[in-house]
């Protein structure tokens, strides 16, 4: 508890002390052994009132304030009308008091309003706490001294010094160090990462042993933490369809609710359908029911938890409406470079001749591809556990679209595609395996092939199965590679549907026909910056946040912020679960509620069990709504 729900509680268990104490004396006869019969009715509403005004003064400020301002028709109006007028029913001659019931109702309606901001506030703590992720400063190297500067002092290119302990202030690679990175606070893994030289570092982790020397690569403003403190900041502005639905409702439904109280309240007696003070008593009771504060604080609060929780699990969700709209999907449609697979090229087949070993295949290659930068070269060289002396190579030269030719220890190796072989004219062998394959020749005769290929996610295979578990019915992968490695993945993956061969243009085509299919809504998980049109038209665009594109993030409406494909299916997961409570909520509130103010136009309800429909009911609903948080069993 905060400073203010303290003092909160302090005075809620004042006014209860002294309300328990009221009730004593009058049960005992104190009080009419003291002001004898009519006087005892007098001092028990004076000494009501201290309990009430206690508890309940700031409520009545507010009404007041409400109505000053012509905003009238709130729960502080209800509450205030409520309980003033069960205790102005003491001037009604023969009518019962109810002093103790209008107290009550002030008192238990503070202790479900404390409760209340105590959820909230425990709701909001797992998105609080990305907010301190932001860092306080970055140390930049001045005269040979480390000098510590506000983050966004700090240039494109400029090298900070993180030590162990401090938090990584921009995103950025390493040029000197190595170390461990705790990533919780952004992705949700409690594994450690191991960080060198090379290796981007974005803002927001926690360098735990080695001193980092970190050029950096964006400013501030555009970094990793700034965009997520972003997200976190502007998640509550985006309302789902059934939380503008519950405010408007809200607005409606009180004004309804308290002409329909006063009609109950003169309309009988003025027919002479029985005394007034009975009919007052039974409007007053009306109006303690109908508070719509069970519906107007849990299902927000529902909506806040979820969000709490996605992002607990790493998943950042920019608004409840996106919650909800993902609570709806039954077509997830994925990317597959940098989505479903690494995005990087590795060796994953070497298949020498006879005569040439694995080892003396590789070499070759890497030594003819030294001075490449393609990606393919670097899969090879980073394959090759020898040294690569650039003296022994010469001549090195790049046949557009074909591979390279260079001479390597005298020899003239030929590294590429069946094209370069054939326009050498040597014969090479077909491979059945999927991937890029790389041919190696030397001095004319064929050597055998290389595999490269990009490598499935890890979890891939088990997001596919799990988003199926989860009722969603048909995975489709869109990719621009080649359609035999497109089928490949997509029968190693369980797949539903695959179209390759997709430029950027293609890809927007095929989401619109498969969104005029779709039961459902229709998800759309990408990382590159082309991905970015599709993410929009999409139902709802799920973006890579470690390592996917700015353009691609800023498109999405989800964010995974550990690259995991299988945390969509518990996102998912999530998001139906939210409904689920938002739904019970509100069934529950509104089945309660009828019924009460149904038994209080009948005279069968009396003022305490219309404190338990309003914050008993209200209470239960809370209790339901932080469930939304509890993300063990996703």
């Amino acid at each position: 508890m905060n400073k203010k729900q303290k003092k909160w509680l302090k005075r809620i268990l004042i006014a209860l002390a002294i309300f328990f104490a009221v009730m004593a004396l009058e049960e005992l006869g104190v009080l009419a052994a003291i002001f004898g019969e009519p006087g005892a009715l007098y001092a028990s509403f004076a000494l009501y009132l201290i309990p009430y005004l206690i508890a309940g003064h700031d409520v009545l400020l507010k009404a007041w304030r409400n109505i000053r301002r012509g905003e009238a028709f709130d729960e502080s109006f209800l509450m205030a009308v409520a309980t003033i007028g069960a205790f102005a029913m003491v001037a009604f001659p023969g009518a019962e008091p109810h002093m103790a019931e209008g107290a009550a109702v002030m008192l238990f309606y503070q202790v479900g309003e404390l409760f209340q901001s105590y959820a909230v506030g425990k709701s909001r703590k797992s998105i609080a706490a990305m907010m301190d992720i932001a860092p306080d400063y970055a140390n930049v190297e001045r005269d040979g001294e480390l000098v510590q500067v506000g983050p966004d002092e700090v240039a494109v290119g400029d090298e900070i010094v993180i030590k162990p302990g401090e938090r990584v202030p921009i995103d950025g690679v390493i040029v000197d160090g190595t170390s461990q990175l705790d990533t919780a606070a952004l992705t949700g893994e409690s594994v450690p990462r191991h960080v060198e030289v090379g290796a981007e570092v974005i803002s927001g982790c926690v360098n735990m042993t080695g001193v980092l020397r970190v050029r950096t690569t964006k400013p501030f403003g555009e970094s990793t933490v700034s965009r997520i403190l972003e997200l976190v900041e502007n998640a509550s502005e985006k309302k789902a369809h059934t939380e503008n639905f519950i405010t408007r409702f809200a607005r409606v439904y009180t004004p309804v609710v308290t002409l329909a109280a006063v009609a109950l309240a003169v309309i009988p007696p003025l027919a002479g359908m029985g005394a007034w003070s009975d009919w007052i008593l039974r409007g007053l009771t009306f109006l303690v029911v109908s508070c719509p504060c069970a519906l107007v604080i849990s299902v927000p609060l529902s909506f806040f938890g979820g969000i709490g929780g996605a992002s607990k699990i790493g998943v950042l969700v920019k608004g409840s409406n996106y919650l909800e709209a993902l609570a709806e999907v039954d077509t997830v449609v994925f990317d597959k470079t940098g989505t479903l697979t690494s995005g990087t090229f590795s060796v994953t087949g070497i298949h020498p001749q006879d005569g040439t070993s694995a080892e003396e295949l590789l070499a070759l290659a890497a030594h003819a591809e030294a001075f490449s930068d393609h990606p393919i070269a670097v899969s090879i060289k980073q394959a090759y556990t020898g040294q690569i002396d650039q003296a022994d190579v010469e001549d090195a030269r790049e046949e557009s679209g074909h591979g390279v030719v260079a001479t390597v220890q005298g020899r003239t190796v030929c590294v590429g595609n069946a094209k370069l072989m054939a326009a050498h004219g040597i014969t090479c062998d077909a491979c059945e395996l999927t991937g890029t394959i790389l041919h190696v020749a030397a001095d004319g005769r064929y050597l055998g092939h290389i595999v490269i290929a990009d490598t499935v996610k890890d979890d891939a295979a088990s997001a596919i199965r799990d988003l199926h578990a989860a009722g969603v019915e048909r995975c489709v992968m869109l990719t621009g590679d080649r359609a035999e490695v497109a089928q490949a993945v997509a029968r190693e993956l369980g797949i539903d549907e695959v179209e390759a061969q997709l430029l950027p243009q293609d890809k927007v085509g095929k989401v619109e026909e498969l969104l005029d299919t779709a039961r459902g809504n229709l998800a759309f998980v990408g990382d590159g910056i082309n991905d970015a049109p599709v993410l929009t038209r999409a139902d709802v665009g799920i973006a890579m946040g470690a390592m996917g594109s700015d353009a691609a993030i800023e498109a999405a409406d989800v964010v995974l912020m550990d690259d995991k494909p299988s945390n969509i299916a518990r996102a998912v997961r999530l998001a139906r679960r939210t409904m689920a409570i938002v739904w019970q909520n509100i069934v529950f509130a509104i089945g309660v509620k009828v019924l009460i103010l149904v038994l209080a136009a009948f005279g069968i309800a009396d003022m305490w069990l219309a404190v338990f429909g309003d914050v008993g009911v209200a209470v239960i609903a809370i209790l339901n709504a932080m469930r939304a948080m509890d993300v063990k069993r996703v």
